[in-house]
């Protein structure tokens, strides 16, 4: 099924007013797809995305698989940068994986 990962990033935003969050989709071995959410909250974690969620009725798929805290990358514009975004949730699964 598909996500909208705009959905998912309106439910961060709504769980950590005042941070910047993006969510980027990574391909899965076991689920074809997995969702990594980049925030700069700086105390964010999965367990409180997903107690979040499941308040709001968002469906399980929605909950990210991972939430990474760092700096969100955004273009010139001051949006957010989703292929630097991407990019850097690839980079950390590819780190994941070597350890």
């Amino acid at each position: 099924e598909m996500i909208s990962l705009a959905a998912v990033e309106t439910l961060a935003a709504e769980l950590w007013p005042g941070a910047l969050s993006v969510v980027s989709s990574l391909p899965d071995a076991k689920k074809g797809e997995r969702l990594v959410l980049l925030t700069d909250a700086p105390t964010a974690t999965r367990a409180e995305f997903l107690a979040f969620a499941k308040s709001k009725g968002a469906m399980d798929m929605m909950v990210p698989a991972e939430v990474n805290i760092g700096k969100v990358p955004v273009l010139g514009s001051g949006k957010v940068d989703f292929v630097a975004a991407r990019k850097l949730a690839e980079s950390a699964a590819l780190a994941g994986e070597a350890a």
